[in-house]
């Protein structure tokens, strides 16, 4: 598009991000913008699993987080083994969650990320429902083989959007929103196959 940009038409399937089942295809336009902004992205995607087996792994994911009786507290997820201990593995789940935000606004045309690792993480107790947790996330920039930390703090609750606030060291800027506009679901990550 003149003066616009590069815009990408895009056709792709979806697996879990857990189970490696297929979780349906979606066709999508991207357009990246000549200025510095975020992809302006377009999707629609047919699921294969249907909303109340979402929403069950949401509230099952979302029933183990909060039925701990002292704060998650972890470091180094997954460990230099590429193990994830069991009772990380919810947080692990929202982390990849909420670091998708952060990639997909920090993405250009000429680069890409994804989350090598959560260097640390800490739950606060909250007198609502709400669960939130603090962040530090290793991210592997393409192809510039660099690795990117962020701070992001993560609030959620099922059929409620993912609140992602979130800073990464290279940035000059303050804390940025990365939030979703639409429910998000944590047990439902979706794994893209191109």
């Amino acid at each position: 598009i003149p003066d616009s940009g590069h815009k990408y038409y895009l056709q792709f399937t979806t697996e879990d991000y857990k189970s490696g089942e297929n979780a349906g295809s979606c066709l999508a336009t991207v357009l990246y913008p000549k200025t510095k902004s975020p992809p302006v992205v377009s999707i629609k995607c047919m699921h294969t699993k249907d909303q109340k087996q979402i929403q069950e792994e949401d509230n099952r994911l979302y029933q183990k987080i909060r039925h701990q009786t002292k704060p998650i507290i972890g470091n180094n997820i997954p460990d230099s083994y590429g193990n994830i201990e069991p009772a990380l593995e919810p947080v692990w789940a929202l982390a990849v969650a909420g670091s998708s935000y952060i990639m997909w606004e920090k993405s250009t045309e000429n680069l890409g990320y994804f989350m090598a690792q959560v260097k640390s993480v800490k739950q606060w107790i909250r007198k609502d429902d709400f669960i939130e947790f603090d962040y530090t996330v290793l991210l592997h920039e393409i192809p510039t083989q660099e690795i990117i930390s962020c701070h992001m703090r993560l609030t959620w609750l099922p059929g409620h959007p993912l609140k992602v606030k979130y800073f990464c060291a290279s940035d000059n800027q303050g804390l940025e929103d990365g939030s979703g506009m639409e429910s998000g679901s944590a047990a439902g990550i979706l794994h893209e196959n191109f």
